[in-house]
């Protein structure tokens, strides 16, 4: 073999060897930094979004009406089965009420006697009358509010329209006097108004004294 073969020979088996090592030295690095990186584990509690979660996010929040009946629900009161006359502010249901469930489970009906108040108990019926213009409408209590402090019942348009509340005006000073008043264990009791019902019409049916009485 001639001395030139020799030497070519000794050349490729050289570069042979340096690629090897260089193989074997880029494997070792790639399980040194694998086993050098730490594993990301994802937390128990972690809340995955969703398109439910992600749809309620972008709900815009509701406009605040003449009826602030359920926008601050920290203004509650004690249940007031006393049956008596109470004076303050009259608001009504805005329109975006009708229809939906009230506390008594049935539906809003602007065009019914349905009430609310925080304090009187559900089932509640009561003379409601403006004191601004005399005029005066039967109602019952069915729902819960308004939570704005000074007002004490929550009327439906028509109610409100009836005893001269107008969409413009919103509000009123008006009375409530209940006139029946549900008790825990199923009795009813009469309230203010009630009473002075009943005292009308016991004078009514009194018989006239006799002439030269």
């Amino acid at each position: 073999m001639s001395v030139s073969t020799r030497r070519s020979n000794l050349s490729m088996v050289a570069i042979a060897a340096t690629v090897a090592m260089s193989t074997v030295a880029m494997s070792t690095f790639a399980l040194t930094a694998q086993a050098s990186t730490p594993e990301v584990v994802a937390p128990t509690n972690a809340v995955t979004p969703t398109r439910s979660t992600e749809l309620a996010a972008q709900q815009p929040a509701s406009p605040q009406t003449r009826s602030a009946h359920r926008l601050s629900p920290q203004i509650k009161g004690p249940i007031d089965r006393s049956g008596k006359k109470r004076v303050g502010k009259a608001s009504f249901y805005a329109h975006m009420f009708a229809g939906r469930k009230m506390a008594d489970g049935k539906q809003m009906d602007p065009q019914h006697d349905n009430a609310a108040s925080r304090t009187l108990p559900l089932g509640t019926t009561a003379k409601v009358t403006n004191l601004e213009t005399g005029k005066s409408a039967f109602v019952t209590i069915q729902d819960r509010g308004p939570y704005v402090d000074g007002r004490i019942v929550d009327l439906s348009p028509a109610t409100a329209q009836e005893i001269g509340i107008s969409h413009r005006q919103g509000v009123a000073r008006v009375e409530v006097s209940p006139l029946t008043v549900p008790l825990p264990n199923g009795g009813v009791k009469l309230g203010a108004e009630g009473q002075a019902t009943l005292a009308r019409n016991d004078r009514a049916s009194q018989p006239f004294p006799p002439v030269g009485w």
